[in-house]
């Protein structure tokens, strides 16, 4: 489905050599939607979303485990990474998940080192090559976040904190012309 076009800045094609990256629905709200790219090479899998068994004291980002082919996996809820800091719980304060506000759609299982977290979100829009010009133009994906809630993450897992650090915002004029067939490929 083709998005109605903007007048957009023109995107730079994709090379030979580009990076792929896995282009993700953060958040479901209509015209204030948030995507984000993920390197495809960060990527373990994409799935269905399992159940989640929620942890105490963990912060309001941490979903809770999910048993993800025998090894229970960190569930992180990637719309409330990028929450602007809304709705901080300290570390170590008791966070039973609110799974009633977020329903993902799907588990994006990123490689942290030798583990694997997933990132809850509202859909996986595809696999797009850009280019490298793009991507370094791009917001880092954890711009918005919290000082908190990368404090937190730092705090917790330092391999999955450089793991988002490589991942981009994609605003909606760049998603506007990947959505497009004629868009960058």
């Amino acid at each position: 489905m083709a998005l109605p076009a903007r007048h957009t800045a023109p995107v730079p094609a994709a090379q030979p050599d580009s990076p792929l990256a896995v282009i993700v629905r953060v958040t479901n709200e209509g015209r204030e939607a948030r995507h984000c790219a993920l390197i495809v090479s960060d990527v373990a899998e994409v799935m269905r979303p399992l159940p989640i068994e929620g942890v105490a004291h963990m912060p309001a980002f941490v979903l809770g485990l999910s048993l993800i082919r025998g090894t229970p996996i960190p569930v992180v809820d990637a719309a409330a990474l990028l929450a602007h800091g809304r709705e901080h719980r300290p570390l170590g304060e008791e966070a039973v998940p609110a799974l009633e506000k977020v329903v993902p759609t799907r588990f994006v299982v990123v490689r942290a080192g030798d583990r694997r977290v997933a990132l809850a979100v509202q859909g996986v829009l595809g696999v797009r090559p850009l280019a490298r010009e793009t991507l370094r133009a791009l917001p880092p994906l954890l711009a918005n976040a919290g000082a908190h809630v990368v404090t937190a993450l730092g705090t917790l897992d330092a391999q999955l904190l450089t793991v988002l650090s490589g991942g981009y915002l994609v605003p909606p004029a760049l998603w506007e012309a990947l959505a497009t067939p004629q868009g960058v490929t």
